[in-house]
């Protein structure tokens, strides 16, 4: 089933609108499970949308395509897409909001994130955002490779770079995590069969 396709008015993982969270509230997080797939698309396990961004929001050309789809025998989402570096561009993206509403979530208790993915051998990336940023191209983040094969794949929260910030990453304030193929012209195809907070 195809559930997102082309732009949306946000970009780079982050959003258009920015800074603090809807009411300040932060969420604690109990549960470990982020997405396992088990509800409708494009809705995660933890009650919030899925959303495929590209950087024609910003004047870029890159398309990309957001279906949940049996993938080498698993459920999965798969963002399938153009990256191009033409007109400033350069990404493709499908991002989550951890909390209702704009709310952060305090994800302190929990050492990383932790991934089930099956890609084309490029190189991915996942971004997170925090109610600490406050320019939609800032986040902290971490790449991995997309082997064509299912893997697990783990990001320890220590090793995310901040980028274009010099606040450090406050896992108390976590908004949104994106899984993004970006930085150069290529073809994306990447798969997520799972999403987890790590131990």
């Amino acid at each position: 089933m195809l559930y997102g396709r082309g732009a949306f008015l946000m970009f780079a993982g982050a959003g258009l609108v920015s800074g603090h969270s809807a009411l300040g509230k932060t969420m604690p997080i109990t549960s470990s499970i982020i997405d396992d797939l088990s509800r409708e698309p494009p809705m995660a396990t933890i009650g919030t949308d899925w959303r495929l961004f590209t950087d024609r929001v910003m004047g870029g050309v890159s398309d990309g395509t957001m279906v949940r789809v049996m993938v080498a025998g698993r459920p999965a989402i798969r963002m399938r897409g153009e990256v191009s570096l033409e007109n400033n561009g350069g990404f493709v993206q499908i991002s989550l909001d951890l909390g209702p509403d704009g709310t952060t979530v305090d994800v302190s208790d929990w050492r990383g994130i932790e991934l089930d993915v099956f890609g084309n051998g490029e190189d991915y990336g996942v971004h997170l955002r925090t109610d600490d940023l406050n320019r939609p191209w800032q986040s902290y983040r971490q790449g991995f490779r997309g082997d064509p094969e299912w893997r697990t794949v783990q990001l320890p929260f220590d090793k995310f770079a901040p980028y274009r910030t010099d606040v450090p990453l406050n896992t108390r304030r976590l908004r949104r995590i994106g899984v993004v193929a970006i930085g150069r012209a290529f073809s994306a195809d990447i798969s997520v069969g799972g999403l987890w907070f790590m131990n």
